[in-house]
């Protein structure tokens, strides 16, 4: 009786940690939401609003990061490698940033968001982000392993899409902007999209070490 005690002390409460990772990565889905909303916005004002919702949402996640870590420090067992926890939930996290600094240095720079590789580049995000959330949500259980590996299949692929982009906008950048400023202005917001999708496959990367090493 007092072994069944102490062993239940020990286990992760809830499953805390799966929750908590959902939690987060439906943060992100919104976000992603609310970005492409952000850049197909023609109004100055209307889009500072839109980015203050994207900061708040971005704040939010990184309570839950916090929670994560809190529980990693007090949980004795956890449902995956500790290392495993702390670099998805970094991963995660960088997402969520990534997307804000995005959202933010449009209106920072006083950007005009009518631009094709943004609007594309936003697109490619938020598809990353509702990819990230799936993958994510097997993990509770790991029983669908073609729904979590055709999810980092596409999260793989929106990545190479992204930097295509990339290539093609500061091409396009360089050939048709004759204002010094706005070309260092718009490549920076094209570095700083496609590092999202960088980040989405940091996401997917580790992911995959998971279910390789649990499934």
């Amino acid at each position: 009786m007092a072994f069944n005690t102490i062993f239940k002390i020990f286990l992760p409460k809830d499953k805390i940690f799966y929750q908590l990772f959902e939690n987060v990565s439906t943060v992100l889905v919104k976000m992603g939401a609310k970005l492409v909303a952000v850049v197909n916005e023609d109004d100055y004002e209307k889009r500072q609003a839109l980015i203050k919702e994207v900061e708040d949402m971005e704040h939010m996640n990184d309570e839950y990061t916090h929670q994560i870590f809190t529980e990693l420090g007090k949980n004795f067992i956890t449902p995956f490698d500790r290392e495993d926890i702390h670099y998805l939930a970094t991963a995660l996290d960088d997402i969520a940033d990534y997307m804000y600094a995005s959202a933010k240095k449009i209106n920072f720079y006083r950007v005009n968001p009518n631009d094709e590789g943004i609007r594309k580049m936003a697109d490619l995000i938020a598809l990353g982000c509702n990819h990230v959330h799936n993958a994510v949500v097997e993990l509770r259980d790991m029983k669908n392993m073609r729904k979590i590996t055709d999810a980092l299949v596409a999260i793989n692929n929106i990545e190479n899409q992204a930097d295509h982009v990339f290539d093609m906008s500061i091409e396009n950048l360089f050939a048709t902007e004759p204002d010094a400023k706005e070309v260092i202005k718009k490549r920076e917001i094209y570095q700083v999209m496609e590092i999202v999708t960088d980040k989405c496959e940091d996401v997917a990367n580790v992911i995959e070490s998971i279910i390789i090493k649990y499934a």
